[in-house]
């Protein structure tokens, strides 16, 4: 293994714990609190692999100025609304939705990702009934195979399971998040995808998407 391919999945290792934490949990878990801490100070700017400075800078500012928020909707009552309802989900977290006609869970794309873990003798670590393509849950499993040194798995994984639905939940975070913390997590969550799809070795697909 090369030291590029090496730094590459260290980098991928790093941002999708990072990424695939803070679209999973609740600010105010605490299982979270300590990794939204860090992140409402600036310094982890200096540690991010990917993106120029000043949009990093923009995106801490627009993190720490939501985690600070003490009047109106608050980061948990923020990650409620986007990812758990009661109401419809602005922008649903689950591939399925964007990749099945009719925008159900446990479509037939979350039955091929079942399918390809099960061919690959991976195991996720589920919360309760959440469908395997939830996007927190495809970035920590990225983060896991990046980890493990299995590259070629993970460029499958995100060629066939991630890029061609995740650009679109991203879109439609920022636009909708209402809420700053979200909008930075989005816009950071952006230009980190964009920067593994530039160095992913596998092509994704391009299917039509349905929201």
């Amino acid at each position: 293994m090369t030291k590029t391919t090496q730094a590459r999945l260290s980098q991928i290792a790093l941002t999708g714990r990072v990424l695939g934490t803070l679209l999973s949990l609740s600010p105010d878990g605490a299982e979270d609190r300590p990794l939204f801490a860090a992140m409402a100070a600036p310094g982890w700017i200096d540690e991010w692999p990917y993106g120029e400075h000043g949009e990093l800078q923009t995106i801490a500012a627009l993190v720490a100025a939501g985690l600070a928020q003490g009047v109106g909707e608050s980061p948990a009552e923020a990650y409620q609304r986007l990812f758990i309802g009661p109401y419809a989900l602005p922008a649903p977290p689950w591939g399925s939705v964007y990749l099945d006609k009719e925008n159900v869970l446990f479509g037939e794309s979350t039955l091929n990702l079942r399918r390809w873990l099960r061919e690959n003798g991976i195991t996720m670590q589920q919360s309760g009934n959440e469908p395997e393509d939830h996007i927190g849950m495809l970035l920590l499993l990225s983060a896991w195979l990046a980890e493990q040194r299995q590259d070629e798995s993970l460029d499958i994984l995100l060629a066939q399971h991630l890029f061609p639905w995740c650009f679109r939940f991203l879109e439609l975070l920022e636009i909708h998040a209402g809420h700053s913390l979200y909008l930075g997590v989005a816009k950071l969550a952006r230009l980190t995808l964009d920067a593994w799809k530039t160095s992913c070795t596998a092509e994704p697909p391009t299917p039509d998407l349905y929201f």
